[in-house]
């Protein structure tokens, strides 16, 4: 369990146990509060942050269908990256 702002979130996916919290934290921001998950992928030591949301989120939408996750590190993420996925515990 990692808690980021006033949520908590579950870890699950981790691909080489690349998950680094302190910078993790250090890129976060509550524009991430609405999403109901969160995706890290690193690219030359870099970590970027993207939200998803469930269908039931009022804040879905084609973009950030976390139906589309795989896609999106396949065709948006640097080559075999490393990457994280939370998911908002509610």
């Amino acid at each position: 369990m990692i808690k980021l702002g006033n949520d908590n979130y579950e870890i699950v996916e981790n691909k080489n146990n690349c998950l680094d919290k302190e910078m993790l934290e250090s890129k976060y921001t509550d524009y991430f509060e609405p999403f109901d998950y969160i995706l890290g992928d690193y690219a030359y030591n870099k970590l970027r942050l993207k939200g998803f949301c469930e269908k039931n989120n009022e804040r879905y939408n084609k973009i950030n269908d976390i139906a589309t996750k795989d896609n999106y590190i396949k065709e948006l993420c640097a080559y075999h990256c490393n990457y994280f996925l939370l998911h908002k515990v509610k």
